[in-house]
């Protein structure tokens, strides 16, 4: 009987073996990521409801390592001490773009004053790989639909990287103008296009000396393969649009749900710019209004904004803006491109979309917080504190149950 309830147990653990489903993955939280540039940490807030904080992430452990590489480099220091001067306002920026990779254990972050990306342990706290980026500052990002690769900007280089945002390997490359800044994907993740911003950080801002602000073009490439499909040329369609006033320095971006229009920042105006996609041709600009205590001198605003932060609600029907320098946020409907209320903001430095696509989240660089604004009403919903300097933020996931990582 031995031999028979053997083969009996077999092939009952046989079947079990084949009718059990394979492992789960891990429950995911869907949280918020903020970026608080000049302190080098990352609030994770909640990415819906009452916005609470939930964990503070040290985005710089590494920080003493890092300075000793820089004050023994010439160059590297002479750079690193720019940056302060320059874009930093007088600080270092230590982190901008963050983006959680697929299985919510890491947040993979650009650090511009550090010239890397870093991929930081959502447990432990610790770096898990370091990617340098060509040339001396690295800056905004985007991560593919599928969550796989994440894209930077590195912008003293004109390069932008595409790393694996798993092992921080880099898959491809490709140039873009100078100054590439903002990345995004499209076509389901099969075009990327960067922003390039040209020269930001000098005081030659009257209109008629723009010219001098460098090779500011929007290139579109394929993401499989980082050849150049496309080059936009906004200085051709701002002026055949009647609108050789504007710069050509496109900032933020939003794609409508369809991708047919593209709604732009560029530097110096206090509104924003529709493109369409197919007709290759800008359809409508909208002028917001402007702060009268908000100096006219545009060398005082920073980094060439005056408005720099956009997003648009999931049904594609709301725009919100950041209104940077004129120190407010409003919900603009796409459709007549009227404004809401104009909701006080402390210089709104980004905007994104809740994780439940009800309400624009803005950062208050100015007043380190971030605010949440219904994209029904437009109205105001809640407030809450972060770290020094807040920009970037990001929608994330980490594991249900996390509360912050074991050491900072």
């Amino acid at each position: 009987m031995r031999p028979l309830r053997t083969a009996a147990l077999l092939a009952a653990c046989a079947l079990l073996a084949t009718s059990a489903p394979a492992t789960a993955e891990p429950p995911l939280r869907q949280v918020m990521f903020v970026g608080n540039n000049w302190d080098g940490t990352a609030d994770v807030i909640a990415a819906t409801g009452d916005f609470a904080g939930i964990a503070r992430v040290n985005v710089i452990p590494d920080r003493e390592e890092r300075l000793r590489e820089i004050y023994l480099n010439p160059i590297k220091l002479a750079f690193f001490l720019g940056i302060r001067n320059g874009p930093g306002e007088g600080h270092d920026q230590f982190v901008d773009d963050m983006f959680t990779t697929p299985d919510g254990t890491a947040v993979v972050a650009s650090r511009p004053s550090f010239a890397d990306v870093v991929s930081i342990d959502l447990a432990t706290g610790r770096v898990k790989w370091r990617f340098p980026v060509s040339g001396f500052r690295s800056d905004h990002m985007t991560v593919s639909p599928d969550g796989r690769r994440v894209a930077v900007s590195a912008s003293t280089s004109n390069t932008v990287h595409v790393l694996d945002i798993t092992t921080g390997r880099e898959v491809g490359r490709f140039a873009a103008g100078d100054k590439p800044h903002e990345n995004v994907y499209t076509d389901g993740g099969t075009r990327l296009w960067n922003m390039s911003i040209g020269e930001v950080n000098t005081d030659l801002d009257a209109p008629w000396l723009d010219f001098t602000k460098g090779d500011r073009r929007v290139t579109v490439v394929d993401a499989a393969t980082f050849q150049q499909v496309k080059v936009i040329d906004m200085r051709q369609r701002l002026d055949a649009f009647g609108r050789s006033d504007l710069s050509d320095s496109v900032r933020p971006v939003a794609f409508t749900p369809d991708e047919s229009k593209l709604y732009f920042q560029v530097s110096f105006f206090n509104g924003f710019l529709e493109y369409d996609v197919a007709a290759d041709r800008i359809t409508r600009a909208k002028t917001l209004p402007k702060n009268p205590a908000t100096s006219e001198d545009r060398t005082t605003w920073v980094n060439d904004s005056r408005h720099h932060g956009m997003s648009m609600n999931p049904a594609g029907t709301k725009l919100c803006v950041a209104g940077t320098m004129d120190d407010y946020a409003t919900v603009v409907d796409r459709e007549t491109l009227a404004e809401g209320p104009l909701v006080p903001a402390a210089k709104p430095y980004w905007a994104t979309v809740s994780g439940d696509g009800k309400a624009c989240v803005i950062s208050e660089s100015g007043a380190d917080r971030v605010t949440a604004i219904d994209f029904a009403t437009g109205r105001k919903i809640t407030s809450v504190p972060v770290g020094d300097h807040p920009q970037r933020v990001r929608i994330g996931h980490v594991p249900a149950g996390w509360t912050g990582p074991a050491v900072g």
